[in-house]
């Protein structure tokens, strides 16, 4: 398939043949944006310094990742995101806490009917819209995590998307899983697992209610490997953070601390996705165990 060739391979991902016309639409908008403001452009498919745009010192940075699923999408096998976030410009120290305003909206699959997006900004709640691709008809989508304490009956996932550390990530998955549910019952599927190979994906998921906890620790597994990959999410993957806190959805590193990543598109980034702060709070010392256990 012509979309999914690959093309290059990039100090941010590989990149498909899917992912080109998205790259040329993206600088070309901001060309056109740069008449009039200046910024730096840090996105996947771009170069790993940024690219500027307009005249003078950037007054903000503008990080995007075009195609957040290319994986999924190029095979027409579930939907990718598009993901993008505008923070205040403050150089190498600019990070995921300066982020004012983000925006996710779906590349759905040739067969789907309706597109879905999600925004945010610092000083107000996530709002959404699924749009008819049909008619041009937009509605107002539900905003609604969940609100259970528990994964019982519920999507709670630990990426492992890639060979490379998945005997380690098994280990530590169902350890979280067994003692979070308090064992297993053989009879029953009492929480399910959707890998879902795009961040962005994953973040909506949690965001409208679907799934109540994502998990990707990759960097900290390759590290116990003694692995340098790139088969790990970047601060573009996850750029849209704000949409998912403005809902009242935690992301939080693995570890309990706060997420807040350099806005570069490089550093491998680690991260726990809960659906609400009690959840988070419940699961947090069963993650502790299993970390300290296998890593």
């Amino acid at each position: 398939m012509e979309l999914s060739r690959t093309v290059r391979d990039d100090d941010g991902d590989t990149i498909f043949g899917i992912d080109i016309p998205a790259e040329d639409t993206l600088v070309s908008i901001c060309e056109e944006w740069g008449r009039s403001e200046s910024f730096l452009l840090m996105a996947e498919g771009i170069e790993p310094e940024g690219r500027r745009f307009g005249t003078g010192e950037p007054d903000f940075r503008l990080i995007v990742d075009p195609v957040d699923g290319s994986r999924g999408l190029m095979h027409d096998k579930r939907s990718a995101w598009c993901l993008a976030a505008i923070a205040t410009e403050h150089g190498h120290e600019t990070r995921l806490e300066h982020v004012r305003a983000a925006c996710m909206t779906e590349l759905p699959t040739t067969k789907h009917g309706f597109t879905d997006r999600l925004w945010a900004t610092r000083d107000s709640a996530t709002k959404g819209q699924r749009l008819n691709l049909a008619t041009g008809v937009a509605q107002p989508l539900a905003i609604a995590p969940s609100q259970e304490e528990s994964l019982h009956y519920g999507f709670g996932t630990v990426a492992d998307y890639f060979p490379g550390g998945k005997a380690i990530i098994g280990k530590i998955a169902e350890q979280i899983l067994l003692e979070e549910m308090g064992g297993w019952n053989p009879d029953k599927a009492n929480v399910f697992s959707d890998q879902y190979i795009s961040s962005g994906g994953q973040l909506a998921e949690v965001i409208l209610g679907h799934d109540r906890f994502v998990m990707d620790i990759r960097p900290l597994v390759f590290e116990t490997l003694a692995a340098e990959s790139s088969l790990c999410a970047r601060p573009y993957d996850m750029c849209t953070t704000l949409v998912a806190e403005q809902a009242g959805v935690i992301v939080r590193q693995p570890d309990g601390s706060t997420f807040n990543p350099p806005l570069d598109v490089t550093t491998n980034i680690a991260f726990a996705i809960y659906a609400n702060t009690a959840l988070a709070d419940r699961m947090q010392p069963i993650i502790d165990r299993a970390l300290a256990a296998h890593l």
